[in-house]
């Protein structure tokens, strides 16, 4: 195992939220799903994005989370996949914003997106 640095926790971070979200919650309701949706595949619908945007973009959230941790041995895949998170969670601000979401329902993209950018920062220093 290598030694902790910050870009370990925050790969550990962003990877653990984005199993936790899209493996253990994705059928309850949260005080942040978009619009009035009660499980994370309600959210898509309220955002009026069609069924499989839902599937594409959970693979890819599962698909990012996995080269996240891989990455605290093979430093290499880190910065790709927080790039990706990044687009991710700016396209997450856009779909809140689309249903006129208040801005707390926002702060776990957010806090995501901030997360992966500072990650994306120390791999590319």
């Amino acid at each position: 195992m290598p030694s902790f640095s910050i870009p370990h926790v925050l790969q550990l971070a962003l990877a653990v939220g984005l199993l936790n979200v899209w493996l253990v919650r994705r059928s309850r309701a949260t005080a942040f799903r978009g619009g009035e949706a009660q499980s994370l595949e309600a959210e898509f619908a309220a955002y009026g994005l069609p069924g499989w945007a839902f599937y594409v973009v959970g693979a890819s959230k599962i698909g990012i989370a996995i080269p996240l941790l891989v990455g605290l041995w093979v430093p290499a895949l880190v910065p790709c996949a927080a790039t990706f998170l990044l687009l991710l969670m700016l396209g997450a601000l856009v779909m809140h914003r689309k249903v006129g979401d208040p801005l707390t329902k926002s702060m776990p993209a957010l806090l995501m997106l901030a997360l992966s950018g500072t990650l994306l920062g120390f791999m590319l220093a």
